[in-house]
């Protein structure tokens, strides 16, 4: 048992030294990207305010609001269209990955581009949290860096709770490790440190980390499906690597929007406590016509359905709650959102980004520990001692490993 703690102990040391800077850039960009929807929303909000809307007032059809959208994007596609059930909440006009453009529902009025700043500093901190803040052709490569650096975290999760929970039943080795200690400078109140958010963050960090691996990884996506003992389902259609788009960079066909306004009425009716509607705009007149209805706050799959209506019946050609999906797509929906914990909502999003503190938090103990080993190692190498190192003493002891 203790030759496998030593090897569990030496490969947990390796694996973080080699993705620790990798593994610190993902944890301080996921604690900032923690209320991302949020904070985009607030800030609208500041800047972008709708006048209550007069008694009786109805909202304007989807063309007259896409309308208003492309004044102030004529160069633009637009590609999806939100609104809410909230009656001071703009419309929403998405361009893809151009951005969106708000517009007032009840007058048309275009209300601009929603608090670009915000926007823009979450689009470069998903950028450095996804792809290390590399652009373009680098993309692939630097995805390659990211995901084989979670794989490691994730080693480093499962490992490290082996090494930091206390061996036997001694009420002080558990209190050692298992809450934090006054007094303590340097290599102590790092080793304190590390044991301590290690351990009452494993479990939450374990979810995070996991759930990532389907998201840098198509066989693990994929695996989900298996696992629920389904075949996988067949790759997208859609933008090729580096985010050009398919067909030598063409732009998409413009949206035939006439006739929407029933079709989206009839979306509104088939959820009663709906809290926003999406409508993808359809490219051809006679293209079915696909809302997402969702019952909450834009993170939670298990309440968003899909409904597909035909042109220009309204009659009803799929409809998609969560409840009727396969068990894979359940699982490969939940595990995307659990990695921002936005699946349990904000409790579940504060606790992936307490999570993720801790994760930089053990980042930066780690490799300071590391460092000072490997500083007394090389002073030890110097002097030409053969004694053992006292810190290989107690990270091999009960009281866990660092």
């Amino acid at each position: 048992m203790k030759r496998f703690r030593k090897l569990i102990f030496w490969s947990h040391l390796a694996a973080g030294s080699f993705a620790g800077l990798v593994v610190l850039v993902m944890s301080v960009t996921g604690v900032l990207l923690t209320y991302e929807r949020q904070l985009i929303a607030w800030a609208d909000a500041r800047e972008l305010e709708v006048a209550p809307p007069a008694q009786g007032a109805a909202r304007l059809p989807p063309e007259a609001l896409v309308a208003a959208a492309r004044s102030l994007r004529p160069d633009a596609t637009p590609s999806a269209l939100t609104v809410r059930a909230d009656p001071a909440a703009p419309a929403v006009v998405g361009f893809g990955r151009e951005g969106v453009v708000l517009v007032n529902p009840y007058t048309g009025e275009p209300l601009g581009e929603g608090a670009r700043g915000v926007r823009a500093f979450f689009r470069v901190v998903t950028d450095w949290h996804r792809w290390l803040g590399v652009g373009g052709e680098g993309r692939a490569a630097a995805r390659a860096v990211t995901g084989a650096c979670n794989l490691a975290f994730l080693f480093l999760v499962v490992s490290g709770f082996y090494l930091w929970f206390p061996r036997g039943r001694a009420r002080n080795r558990f209190r050692n490790v298992s809450w934090f200690r006054r007094g303590l400078a340097g290599k102590a109140r790092d080793f304190n440190w590390h044991n301590v958010i290690g351990l009452w963050s494993a479990l939450p960090l374990f979810v995070v980390v996991l759930s990532a691996v389907p998201i840098s990884y198509t066989w693990a996506g994929d695996l989900v499906y298996r696992l629920a003992g389904e075949a996988p389902p067949a790759p997208r259609g859609g933008q090729a690597p580096g985010g050009q788009t398919p067909g030598g960079g063409r732009p998409p066909a413009a949206p035939a929007l006439d006739g929407l306004d029933p079709l989206l009425a009839r979306a509104a009716g088939q959820v009663a406590d709906w809290r926003s509607i999406t409508l993808q705009l359809p490219t051809k007149p006679d293209a079915p016509v696909t809302f997402t209805i969702d019952r909450g706050d834009g993170g939670q799959p298990q309440k968003r359905a899909q409904l597909t209506l035909a042109r220009p019946t309204g009659e009803v050609v799929r409809w998609e709650p969560f409840s009727s999906q396969t068990l894979g797509r359940r699982l490969r929906s939940y595990l995307r959102f659990a990695h921002t914990g936005e699946v349990w909502g904000v409790a579940g999003q504060t606790i992936a980004g307490l999570a993720s503190l801790g994760g930089a938090v053990l980042v930066y103990t780690g490799l300071a520990l590391a460092w000072r080993r490997l500083r007394g190692w090389s002073a030890r190498r110097s002097a030409g001692s053969r004694e053992p190192a006292a810190s290989d003493a107690e990270a091999l002891s009960g009281a866990g490993g660092d």
